[in-house]
């Protein structure tokens, strides 16, 4: 019997069709590792995922170059993009910001999170536009996430809708610093403007304002005879005709009942102010038609104005409301500058 020996060639074939099915072998065992890993890994993330997706915050991750790796369900439904369709795409087209604040689009949130190395806060008038263009008013935060040697490896944008938020808010502030009868800024609200007004009489020499302190004439006698509702009416009504006789710069504010009050900024001298209250009392001399009552009122004024560095908001108020008081004394529907009262009464 004889003994076939394999030809030279036949070997390098055998040599070669046995790496190939190594080679293969590897391949396949890799990817089998490979899919086991995924699966590991998709595994291990489901349950953040969850969280993530149950949270009432929209969560949107983006890569280092500002495109977008994932979104939770909330973030769908406030920008109106679903994550399949939004992944891989740049920050900026899918969430447009702008703050109304300066009416400026902000550019992509993530780059300006990677670009800073830190946590970026929402402008307090932010608006989403989301994709079919509705406006939401938005806020919080976009942060970098860091590995452990501290390299950022993508950014997190957290968002929530601040609508209601806001309204409440400015419902506070509302309450706040402004009249609920009249809606003009009250006591708080116009002392914090004479404050604001004295300071820049500080830093400005030749700054004048003044002070207008006005009491209504005969209005207890009014709201006796046509009722608190009817008082209340003309009490609107008087707000409306101060506001007319004013600058849009200058302040007019209700105090308690019939006390107004208004501040008139950047003046030259008493003159201006004296004007105004001329004007403020032929506006009021006007008859008012109410629920189909004809009613007539007139007020009383105090003037002051600024003297200096030194002056104080409540003390200058108090001498407003002195030469009104002396003003009512001399016989009403008139005005007195306080000034003038301090000389007359240092020569008696």
């Amino acid at each position: 019997m004889k003994l076939h020996q394999k030809k030279p060639s036949d070997s390098r074939k055998d040599v070669v069709k046995s790496l190939a099915e190594t080679e293969l072998h590897i391949t396949a065992k890799m990817a089998i590792d490979q899919h086991k890993i995924n699966k590991q890994m998709q595994e291990e993330q489901q349950p953040m995922v969850a969280i993530i997706n149950s949270m009432q915050h929209a969560v949107i991750v983006t890569d280092t170059h500002g495109c977008i790796q994932f979104m939770n369900l909330m973030a769908e439904a406030l920008t109106g993009w679903h994550s399949k369709e939004a992944c891989g795409k740049s920050l900026a087209e899918v969430m447009q910001l702008i703050d109304k604040d300066i009416e400026e689009t902000i550019e992509n949130l993530a780059t300006l999170t990677i670009v800073t190395g830190a946590i970026l806060h929402l402008p307090d008038n932010c608006v989403l536009v989301a994709k079919n263009g509705r406006e939401i008013l938005v806020g919080d935060y976009a942060v970098p996430v860091r590995d452990s040697n501290n390299n950022i490896t993508s950014v997190v944008i957290v968002l929530q809708e601040v609508t209601q938020r806001k309204l409440i808010e400015s419902q506070l502030l509302q309450n706040a610093f402004y009249d609920g009868l009249t809606a003009l800024p009250n006591r708080a609200l116009f002392l914090d403007r004479l404050k604001q007004a004295v300071e820049r009489s500080k830093r400005r020499i030749d700054y004048r304002f003044g002070i207008l302190f006005l009491d209504l004439d005969g209005f207890q006698e009014i709201n006796d005879r046509f009722g608190h509702a009817m008082g209340d009416d003309l009490l609107v009504a008087i707000a409306r005709r101060l506001e007319s006789c004013l600058r849009s710069g200058d302040t007019v504010g209700r105090f308690s009942g019939d006390e107004f009050a208004v501040l008139l900024e950047d003046i030259k001298d008493i003159n201006d102010a004296i004007n105004v209250a001329k004007r403020i009392q032929d506006t009021l001399g006007l008859p008012l038609t109410l629920n189909g009552n004809l009613i007539s009122t007139t007020a009383s004024i105090g003037i002051t104005i600024n003297q200096g560095g030194g002056d104080q908001p409540e003390k200058l108020l108090q001498n407003a409301d002195a030469a009104m008081y002396h003003a009512k004394q001399q016989g009403k529907a008139r005005y007195a500058v306080f000034d003038v009262i301090v000389k007359h009464d240092s020569q008696e």
